[in-house]
């Protein structure tokens, strides 16, 4: 059974699902089970893949990945910044050259979850 905002990957084409409506049945790529990615903030390079927030003048919520920021090129970046609160998902594509950060028109508040996917090392949470 899968679960809402759930992110899974195909591990043969690279394809990526955020769950929107939760199910039984199994999510299948590529003729083989998605895997389910899980959140992580520690292991591999956690100083340049846990997303950082702060509150920018105007009071918005401010996303930068690592405390070093994350290395932006064509083969290792950061594919996405996504901040989860209330019953709003809002997500920001990055692509190589880019700085690896967003920023969301939100209050930072307590109940905001914040993710980043990185190409090579996965999903991290704050």
């Amino acid at each position: 059974m899968t679960s809402i905002n759930q992110i899974f990957r195909c591990n043969i084409c690279g394809n990526i699902v955020e769950v929107l409506n939760p199910g039984e049945g199994r999510l299948v790529c590529c003729d083989q089970p998605m895997e389910l990615l899980l959140a992580r903030r520690t292991d591999v390079g956690p100083e340049k893949h846990i997303p950082i927030t702060e509150e920018t003048e105007e009071g918005n919520l401010k996303v930068k990945v690592g405390r070093t920021a994350h290395p932006m090129e064509k083969n290792h970046h950061i594919q996405w910044i996504e901040i989860l609160v209330d019953d709003k998902v809002l997500r920001k594509t990055l692509k190589p050259g880019d700085k690896p950060e967003a920023t969301f028109k939100e209050k930072p508040t307590k109940n905001i979850m914040v993710r980043s996917y990185c190409n090579i090392h996965g999903l991290w949470h704050d």
